[in-house]
């Protein structure tokens, strides 16, 4: 059984080559390859299945959109979207020649959040920065996230899956994360996404933290940069702009247009191999 091993300004996955929908990817299975002590180590699975495969497991396919990308958190629930993992989806797919109409041609990918455009840098499926729109953007109404006993404002913003932004002149590093922040759960019923951003500075620019759910901190996390620009914009009075977020992970650049985004970065194959028959089966 095959698996690569990928990154997207260190936000890293485990891909699963799963044309067929052959495979039985269980919640135990997920967090098993998620562990970085006992299986692979990643933030995420990204399942790579073609959509009219999924059967009962995913959305009804659309015309013309071969590929689904089933993605599941460390923790193995499922998702609906993730912008660094559709980098990552789109680089596997460029470099193991499953693009029908090469990197030239825009790629269709879906996704739980609905159809994703995706553009290679150059034409270049290989390397360089990929694109991704990442579709409808609603702002919705205001909240807090709790940490360490300190309340810090936010706004909602929904990127496919939820989002709450916190705009702070807190230094981020000072912030702990390694306990899940508080939310408001009525808000919030199947959990929530926390960013926490500085507000936007000369040239555009922000820093971001982010702590996902089912996940716990990452080093980097695409919709939540887009989140985090949306907010950092809103914070300015702004509803659109071009936004270069900074994360521990890397840089990625968001362009925010009337209720759409669009996703520009790097999207990395580290390694790839074989896992054991008898550990997979091990992993019920």
């Amino acid at each position: 059984m095959e698996f690569a091993k990928g990154h997207g300004t260190e936000n890293d996955f485990v891909v699963l080559p799963d044309p067929d929908g052959a495979l039985d990817l269980t919640p135990a299975r997920v967090v098993a390859l998620c562990d970085r002590r006992r299986g692979l180590g990643a933030d995420g699975v990204l399942r790579v299945v073609r959509w009219r495969a999924l059967g009962e497991q995913g959305p009804s396919p659309e015309p013309g959109v071969e590929w689904f990308m089933d993605y599941r958190n460390a923790d193995g629930s499922v998702a609906e979207m993730c912008g660094n993992g559709v980098r990552v989806f789109a680089r596997y797919l460029a470099t193991h020649g499953l693009l029908v109409d090469g990197p030239e041609a825009e790629l269709l990918v879906g996704t739980r959040a609905g159809v994703r455009r995706v553009r290679f840098a150059g034409g270049d499926g290989a390397r360089g920065a990929i694109s991704v729109d990442m579709g409808a953007v609603e702002v919705g109404g205001k909240s807090a996230a709790q940490v360490a006993g300190q309340l810090l404002p936010g706004i909602a913003v929904d990127v496919g899956n939820p989002h709450l932004a916190c705009i702070t002149r807190r230094p981020l590093d000072e912030l702990d994360l390694t306990r899940p922040p508080g939310y408001d759960p009525e808000l919030f019923p199947d959990g929530v996404n926390v960013e926490f951003v500085s507000p936007l500075g000369v040239g555009g620019e922000v820093a971001m933290r982010v702590y996902e759910r089912g996940v716990g901190e990452t080093r980097s996390c695409g919709t939540g940069t887009v989140a985090a620009a949306v907010a950092a914009l809103h914070d300015a009075g702004r509803e659109t702009g071009t936004v270069d977020v900074r994360t521990p992970g890397g840089r990625l650049r968001v362009t925010v247009g009337p209720g759409r985004a669009t996703l520009t970065g790097p999207a990395v194959i580290v390694a790839e191999g074989r896992l054991d028959p008898a550990w997979w089966a091990a992993q019920q």
